[in-house]
């Protein structure tokens, strides 16, 4: 493979990586702005979000079974095209429902796309450099997550909210462009063997229920019950892939494999104690701290930057030492840094709660990027797309627990009571509490993260 087609396909799996995370951010600073144009309430709000989160969700693993099937760049292709037409389908929204359809929309090349862009770094870059490009592009995620709020506050103020969209746009047919001029090949190592459509349709079904019932939980009296359908139709879906001879997911990895299965397990737990961290850091900031919303999304900048300053120096890292050693030290500098946050206080001074959410980003990144090189080399190269999805799978997962869990513990303390500065004490008494669970669940994450072996190279 030519070093011009390697930097071709690094240069699309970094915008692509860039693309996802800046496209949450600005739209979840663009909310306020899109509910006062429609005049909907905060729960009818909330489904801009959860409509991406959950479609992306539940077609992430059928899909990246398809991609080593038909294809990891023609599906890559195909996912890029179908976001284009979702960020386009955004921007006339003339109704809350067009524009939740059309974010919806986004989510199935959201989930085409899942699976694909790690999986095409690993098929073109040898074992010795995986963990460095993985290391670039985890970079490219963080650099997403600190521009997003930044730059899609400054287009809604100027431009008003469909500017986040357009903006979003030229990013995503610029992906598009690149992959299609420059990356030169085809990776498609499962190509022959038989799509198995009944597991498609119980894992996007799974995932689906799960992720709509946990996401759900504090606002609609029947969302338990859709967690639990989809705890029975998990259990369906493993029941059928165990009985299939070319399944959607080998439930053999998870049996046999033990690297593959715990550094899954492992992001899931990772995603599950830190995902939540900003949105509870981002209402100490304004609520009991008494910052601006710009103020507060400026300081909380620092925890993103180090991530990305980082994250190509592990990935490097996790080249010469194995990757569960490196990814375990992440966790348990985690664990240290939200146990800390478990001791903030209303008056504990900024500068060393900025501290705190930069030594969680420094242990984060040291997590991430290892921890995907440990799933990318613990497979074949036939089931590349499906690894990567299947550890997308468990971040997604992970992410939604973790706000759930921030959920519950904000229900326990305010009740129904608006989140103004009049309920400060009971906020921060709240966000101690969730930190320390969050630091205890990442704790007990660390033996896993060592027990799971050596990956193979």
């Amino acid at each position: 493979m030519s070093e011009t087609n390697r930097r071709a396909a690094l240069l699309v799996a970094t915008l692509a990586s860039f693309l996802f995370p800046f496209m949450g951010g600005a739209a979840h600073v663009a909310v306020p702005a899109i509910g006062a144009e429609f005049r909907a309430d905060a729960a009818t709000l909330n489904w801009i979000v959860t409509a991406f989160i959950v479609v992306s969700a539940m077609g992430a693993l059928p899909f990246g079974r398809l991609a080593d099937i038909v294809g990891r760049k023609r599906t890559f292709l195909i996912g890029t095209a179908v976001l284009g037409l979702g960020t386009l389908l955004c921007v006339p929204a003339f109704s809350l429902p067009m524009l939740i359809a059309a974010r919806a929309v986004q989510g199935v090349g959201a989930g085409l796309l899942a699976g694909t862009a790690p999986a095409i770094l690993v098929s073109i870059f040898p074992p010795r450099e995986r963990g460095r490009v993985l290391g670039i592009q985890t970079a490219a995620v963080y650099a997403g997550l600190a521009a997003g709020p930044v730059f899609g506050g400054l287009l809604t103020h100027w431009f008003g909210w469909r500017s986040v969209f357009l903006f979003s746009l030229v990013v995503t047919e610029l992906t598009w462009l690149t992959a299609r001029t420059r990356l030169v090949g085809e990776w498609a190592e499962a190509r022959g063997e038989r799509y198995d459509v009944a597991g498609a349709v119980l894992s996007a079904t799974s995932v689906g229920l799960l992720t709509v019932g946990i996401t759900l939980l504090r606002s609609w009296v029947a969302a338990p019950w859709l967690a639990a359908g989809g705890v029975v139709t998990l259990a369906l879906f493993l029941w059928h892939e165990s009985r299939t001879v070319q399944p959607i997911l080998e439930v053999g990895l998870l049996r046999r494999n033990r690297m593959f299965a715990l550094s899954n397990l492992a992001a899931l737990i990772s995603y599950a104690a830190t995902f939540a961290a900003t949105y509870l850091l981002s209402l100490y900031l304004q609520v009991a701290r008494g910052l601006s919303a710009q103020a507060a999304g400026g300081l909380m900048l620092a925890g993103p930057v180090v991530q990305a300053a980082l994250s190509p120096w592990a990935g490097r890292l996790s080249d010469r030492v194995a990757p569960r050693v490196v990814a375990s030290v992440g966790m348990a500098v985690c664990a240290v840094a939200l146990g800390g946050l478990a001791l903030v206080g209303g008056t504990t001074p900024l500068p060393l709660v900025i501290g705190v959410t930069m030594t969680l980003g420094a242990g984060f990144a040291l997590f991430s990027s290892p921890n995907t090189n440990a799933v990318m080399s613990s497979v074949e190269r036939r089931t590349f797309g499906v690894a990567a999805a299947t550890l997308g799978t468990a971040r997604q997962i992970g992410m939604t627990l973790s706000m759930a869990l921030v959920t519950v513990v904000l229900t326990l303390h305010l009740g129904t009571a608006p989140v103004t500065p009049e309920v400060a004490g009971p906020l921060v008494e709240a966000m101690r509490v969730a930190f320390a669970i969050f630091a205890v669940l990442c704790l007990a994450g660390v033996p896993a993260s060592l027990a799971r072996g050596r990956a193979n190279r």
